[in-house]
């Protein structure tokens, strides 16, 4: 089954009087591309949440974030007297009471409103006993995303079969033409030799080895062997549990390349417009592909 490597997945977990929010977006990608978002304070959980997207996303641009809401609740703060800033504080209001011949006192509402002397802020959480949650939000909304990159990669593999069913077609037709090519050959040959000779014998040995020449120079049965193989091995692909886009992506350029000596070797203009239609197929099927992991 092949997986299109655009899709998008959400969860949301309530844990703890808090509400976890992950959102995955994946778009294609040569490569694997891992982007993930998270609190501040939970960077050190970065790289083992990349490890959970790797396993479950073989390649594509992955853009995750992982979002931390307590609500209304209120954040615990830890406060913290600056205690060496404090005497440098006291020691200058010390030194202008003395120089300004003022009185030396230093009140506690003085000192309070002293900018930095009191410092605070949130209370680091608890991050390896958090790690599961955000661990298990991260496998939903994972889940989330494999759904629809299974729905969207089973109409790109609809859309596969019938142009494969396509091209076999043409394929098909053209096999038929290939026959008709060198008798055709023939027919003109002695017609044009005829005019140019008039009532004179033409040498029908002669005529045989020239059609014979043009039928091994015409021979395009090793070519559709190759695409018709090209197209059966695409549908093989398309079964296996595994990520096969480059795959897919280099078969097409194989069966391109055949198609092009095909045109080329017939040399007939019903063969040619028939190979026209088939690489407008591939080219869909090369648009498709670069959308599948």
């Amino acid at each position: 089954m092949i997986k299109s490597m655009t899709a998008y997945g959400r969860a949301e977990l309530q844990r703890e009087g808090k509400t976890f929010e992950c959102e995955i977006k994946t778009i294609n990608h040569r490569y694997r591309d891992i982007h993930l978002r998270l609190p501040r304070n939970f960077q050190p959980l970065e790289e083992d949440l990349k490890g959970l997207l790797a396993k479950r996303v073989g390649r594509g641009r992955i853009e995750a974030s992982i979002q931390v809401n307590s609500g209304h609740e209120q954040l615990a703060y830890h406060l913290q007297l600056n205690e060496p800033l404090v005497e440098s504080y006291k020691q200058i209001l010390k030194d202008l009471a003395a120089k300004f011949e003022t009185g030396p006192e230093v009140s506690l509402d003085t000192l309070c409103q002293l900018k930095d002397i009191i410092v605070y802020e949130p209370e680091a959480p608890d991050i390896e006993s958090l790690r599961p949650v955000f661990e298990e939000v991260l496998e939903q909304a994972l889940n989330s995303l494999e759904q629809m990159r299974a729905r969207e990669g089973q109409n790109i593999e609809k859309d596969f079969l019938e142009r494969l069913g396509r091209i076999d077609a043409y394929v098909e037709e053209v096999e038929k033409l290939a026959a008709q090519i060198v008798e055709e050959y023939r027919e003109k040959l002695k017609e044009k030799v005829s005019r140019i000779v008039g009532d004179v014998e033409v040498d029908e040995w002669r005529i045989a080895q020239e059609v014979a020449f043009l039928a091994e120079r015409a021979d395009i049965t090793e070519e559709i062997v190759r695409i018709r193989s090209h197209t059966a091995q695409f549908r093989e692909y398309l079964s296996i549990e595994e990520p096969v886009g480059r795959r897919l992506d280099f078969l097409i350029q194989e069966m391109n390349r055949e198609v092009n000596t095909l045109s080329t070797k017939a040399s007939n203009a019903t063969v040619s417009r028939i190979a026209v239609e088939i690489k407008g197929e591939l080219e869909r099927l090369r648009e498709q592909a670069q959308n599948v992991e």
